[in-house]
């Protein structure tokens, strides 16, 4: 079973007035996890369907081999941005309900910042 590392739940908002280490080394992560042109793709990919899809339906709009997007995948759900079902041998994806609702709250800056 996979750790989940959950950083947007224990991230605090960029615009806070002070991030303390470990919230900085997890929204580090979850950003890292996010800026990588594969993993946004399956990103898009899940958003866009409306049950799991199994990582065998992922390859071939990826282009990518099923080890390759395998491992992208786990860092989503490392990040805890993806969950992860299996299904006898297949693996089926989709994207944590809330997860980025709290991605996008960690990234509202106050208005006052642009001014």
């Amino acid at each position: 079973m996979v750790e989940l590392l959950v950083p947007i739940d224990c991230c605090a908002p960029v615009a806070a007035p002070e991030l303390d280490e470990e919230e900085a080394t997890a929204t580090a992560a979850l950003f890292a996890a996010l800026g990588n042109t594969a993993r946004v793709r399956i990103v898009n990919l899940l958003a866009a369907s409306y049950e799991p899809v199994c990582l065998c339906h992922l390859t071939g709009p990826l282009g990518l081999p099923q080890a390759t997007a395998s491992q992208h995948l786990k860092r989503l759900v490392e990040v805890g941005l993806v969950t992860r079902e299996e299904r006898g041998k297949w693996s089926y994806f989709s994207l944590v309900p809330d997860a980025f609702e709290r991605v996008s709250a960690l990234v509202l800056l106050p208005k006052e910042v642009f001014c």
